[in-house]
C-alpha cells in the first residue's frame, strides 16, 4: 500500500495563529487540492494527523471540526481527489496526552488502522513537530514551505533541529510532485 501521510493546517489549508475554527474559515492552499488528487491518482493513499487543540481549548466544538472536514472531502471530491482517514488530536497542550505531536500517537494509530509498518512511508507538514512524530516510528520527513515553514524560504535551509534527511519542498503540490517522479525514475530501468 502506497501512504502519504499530511499534516492539516498549514500544509493543506491556511493556518491561523487564531486557529482554524470554522468552515467558513478553512481555506485550501493553491495547489493543495490539486496535489492529493494528483497522488490519488498515481495510486496514493492519503491520510490527515493533525493536532486540533482548538477542542481541548474551547474554541470549537466537534460538530465545528466534523463540518470543516465535510467542506475539505467536499472541495477534494470537486478537484478529483479523496483523503482516506483524518486522525486528530484534541488534546490542549497540557494535557499530557501521547496523541498530540510531536508525540507519534496519532501514526501508531495510523499504522494500526491500515495494518502496516510505517517505515519509510512519507509525512509531510509544515512544523518540527510534525516531522518528529513521524520520525518516530521510521517515516519519512518532508517539510513545505507553506504554514509556519514559509519562513524558511527565503534561506532555503532549515535550522539544525529539523530531523536529518528531510526533504523541503515549496508546497504540497511540489511535494505531490516529487513522489510520483521518484517512483517512476524508480521504475524506469536504466540504459
Amino acid at each position: 500500500m502506497k501512504l502519504a501521510i499530511l499534516d492539516r493546517d498549514g500544509t493543506i489549508n491556511v493556518d491561523s495563529d487564531e486557529f482554524v475554527k470554522s468552515p467558513e474559515e478553512w481555506l485550501p492552499l493553491p495547489g493543495a487540492l490539486e496535489a492529493i488528487a494528483k497522488l490519488n491518482h498515481a495510486g496514493w493513499h492519503v491520510v490527515v494527523a493533525t493536532n486540533q487543540s482548538g477542542l481541548g481549548r474551547g474554541l470549537f466544538d466537534m460538530a465545528a471540526l466534523n463540518a470543516m472536514h465535510a467542506k475539505m472531502f467536499k472541495l477534494l471530491a470537486a478537484a478529483g481527489g479523496k483523503i482516506d482517514a483524518v486522525f486528530f488530536c484534541p488534546h490542549a497542550p497540557d494535557d499530557g496526552c501521547h496523541c498530540r505531536k510531536p508525540a507519534p500517537g496519532l501514526f501508531e494509530q495510523i499504522g494500526e488502522r491500515f495494518g502496516i509498518d510505517l517505515h519509510g512511508v512519507p509525512t509531510v507538514g509544515d512544523s518540527l513537530r510534525d516531522l518528529q512524530a513521524g520520525v518516530a516510528v521510521g517515516c519519512e520527513p518532508h517539510v513545505v514551505l507553506t504554514g509556519k515553514a514559509a519562513r524558511f524560504r527565503g534561506p532555503g535551509v532549515l535550522p539544525p533541529e529539523f530531523p536529518v534527511g528531510t526533504w523541503i519542498h515549496q508546497d504540497l503540490l511540489a511535494f505531490a510532485t516529487f513522489l510520483i517522479h521518484r517512483e517512476l525514475a524508480a521504475k524506469t530501468p536504466a540504459v
